[in-house]
């Protein structure tokens, strides 16, 4: 029987799903003052963790400092909640560095909610979305399962893995979103309606184990950092958690492997029950056995999922076997001898929106007023959906306040922007994962340097507080202080200054140098180098860290500072959006064919799209130059 539908309320903006990238959408929203509206299917699903309980990482790491410079929510949130932080490759150049947090996953949720609840002009409601309501072209609305109508000037989707989502254990099939949630099905039918081009990725997650039943003595610890850090810029170094709890290593072993191949025609990813595609740089243990067969173990680490559970998440053993393979794999494992499994890992599929059909906004070309953002534009990981759904909530919210200039990241300003880019303008075959290597300016986009980088767009915007923004003016002029006083204080040679230099097997100083010029010595950090000069007096260890790597890397980053300049050059040559791409003589097959699909924006994201060489973008470059747009129109 067909649900009876009705009016109900209007909003500024709909968020359609309360995953982390939902989450940050709406916040972003309504914190700009929309009345905004947040839909999810289960209210005890908000922000949950259905796969790693952690946040950061290699890259992961940098965008959450980025959604934190912009006014985003998840580094406070991680702040609140971890039972964990450490600071990762910390031997490697700061370009690399990365914070990682391992979370109580439902102290993270709770916490999540709760900033959701209370936050003004927010209204969180359990329901599922069926359909868009779309009219001349533009979406003004959703309509639930339960035949509620509700009108919003934008409207942000952002329901994961749950479009579709088909759990795989082994010969075991079933309709599901994460973690046994309720699917998402009729949306995605909706969307296939509408016009929009999905395909079907795959991802997966490992077993948990009782933590009572693991044998620790034969693993190896993995406590968490002694110093102070944070994600957000906003959480003070007096917040610290002293009663951390580790992490623990193991490896897998030649047994390990023997049963996973043993059983490799039960496993859904190569008997060809899955179908969708799967991460390439996350892989199923079985995968891994498969791909790398001459390695004899893998890394596994045994994380704990919160302070008030034994449940304990196996990383790096994600997995779709039967689960009377994964119970034998699991007990092959050193400290695993006699773990309880206490739930088995499983595959998901879902849909996922192909990306070239987005604005570097996340604005959907195929239906005006929608935004995508999250795992069904094609990425993994918490992060990456945060970051997408803080720059979908924004856009959304600008929309619907009428403003229409958007918010856009470029490469050159953000990880995020590095991520919106890739998707956008490349697209992708497999889940997404953001990677330092993707940046071709990592060394000036860091972990150290986010909030100087975003917190003016992100007070722009007013997702900033006047008082936060107070306390980064203060930062920044510190900083810019003390890099002039570096500037013009000079260290003399003395018997003190060149005792450090031979300890350190350094050639004696003969004449005085400039104090930054003695901090570039590879040999010399900012603590020794006020040994020799005049010391201030309270100075933030946040400030000495950014003039430390401001002037050892002076030269590195000036380098890529003017590559940036070129690429801004690029960035300000746009390509009209009624540009007749069957107009132009000359260009080659498949570029003509690209610059059909993506429909850049702009000379510099056409450059970036694979199949479109020089050649080609010297014709479209004079073709723009040469006005003959304007002549194709009055034709």
């Amino acid at each position: 029987m067909k649900v009876q539908e009705y009016d109900a309320q209007d909003y500024d903006v709909i968020v359609v799903g309360a995953g982390h990238a939902g989450s940050e959408a709406a916040l972003a929203a309504a914190r700009m003052g929309n009345e905004t509206l947040l839909l999810t299917i289960n209210l005890d699903m908000v922000a949950f963790m259905p796969c790693n309980p952690s946040v950061g990482g290699p890259a992961k790491g940098i965008v959450v400092r980025e959604i934190d410079a912009i006014g985003g929510e998840m580094a406070h949130n991680i702040d609140k909640t971890y039972i964990q932080m450490r600071m990762l490759n910390t031997g490697k150049g700061p370009a690399v560095r990365a914070l990682r947090a391992q979370a109580d996953k439902h102290a993270y949720h709770r916490a999540m909610k709760d900033t959701i609840e209370r936050t003004p002009h927010l209204t969180l409601r359990q329901g599922t979305a069926d359909r868009l309501l779309v009219e001349d072209g533009a979406c003004v609305g959703i309509v639930t399962n339960t035949g509620a109508r509700y009108h919003a000037k934008s409207v942000v989707l952002s329901a994961g893995t749950a479009s579709r989502g088909k759990i795989i254990i082994g010969e075991l099939q079933y309709a599901s979103g994460p973690n046994n949630s309720q699917p998402s099905n009729e949306l995605s039918e909706d969307l296939l309606k509408q016009g929009f081009a999905l395909t079907r990725f795959k991802t997966g997650t490992p077993p948990r184990v009782d933590g009572t039943t693991i044998d620790y003595s034969v693993t190896k610890e993995q406590p968490g950092d002694k110093e102070v850090n944070h994600f957000s810029y906003d959480t003070p170094d007096s917040v610290y958690l002293k009663d951390q709890i580790s992490c623990w290593l193991t490896y897998t072993n030649p047994t390990t492997h023997q049963i996973i191949r043993e059983n490799l025609d039960r496993a859904p990813m190569f008997s060809g029950v899955i179908k969708g595609v799967g991460p390439r740089y996350c892989p199923s243990i079985e995968d891994k056995i498969v791909r790398f067969a001459d390695k004899s173990r893998h890394q596994l680490f045994l994380e704990p999922e919160g302070r008030d559970t034994e449940e304990w998440y196996v990383q790096g053993f994600s997995t779709s076997m039967p689960e009377e393979v994964q119970q034998k794999m699991l007990h092959s494992v050193a400290g695993l001898e006699h773990a309880q499994l206490m739930r088995p890992g499983y595959a998901i599929e879902y849909d996922v929106v192909e990306p070239y059909q987005l604005r570097p906004t996340l604005e959907t070309k195929v239906v005006k007023n929608l935004f995508t953002a999250g795992q069904m534009n094609g990425t993994s990981g918490y992060e990456e959906a945060a970051g997408q759904g803080l720059i979908a909530g924004i856009n959304a919210g600008l929309r619907a306040k009428g403003i229409e200039k958007p918010f856009i990241l470029k490469r050159s300003d953000a990880y995020i922007g590095v991520m919106i880019d890739d998707l956008v303008t490349k697209g992708t075959n497999e889940p997404y994962r953001l990677l330092t290597s993707r940046a071709e300016y990592r060394l000036i986009l860091r972990h150290d340097n986010a909030d100087l980088r975003l917190t003016e767009k992100g007070h722009e915007l007013g997702l900033i507080s006047e008082e936060r923004y107070a306390k980064f003016l203060k930062r920044r002029a510190a900083i810019e202080n003390e890099l002039a006083r570096l500037n013009s204080v000079r260290v003399k040679p003395s018997t003190a200054v060149n005792a450090f230099l031979a300890e350190h097997q350094a050639a004696p100083l003969k004449d005085g140098v400039l104090a930054s010029e003695f901090l570039k010595r590879p040999e010399v950090t900012y603590k020794d180098l006020v040994q020799f000069i005049p010391a201030v007096e309270g100075i933030d260890r946040r400030v000495i860290e950014q003039v430390e790597i401001q002037v050892k890397y002076a030269g590195y980053i000036k380098k890529a500072e003017a590559r940036v300049e070129k690429l801004k050059r690029m960035e300000a040559k746009k390509i009209p959006a009624n540009i007749d791409y069957d107009a132009i003589s000359g260009l080659a097959t498949e570029a003509h064919q690209k610059l059909k699909k993506i429909q850049p924006e702009t000379i510099a994201q056409a450059t970036r799209i694979s199949g479109v060489n020089p050649a080609d973008i010297a014709i479209l470059s004079v073709y723009i130059e040469q006005g003959k747009i304007a002549k194709v129109d009055a034709g």
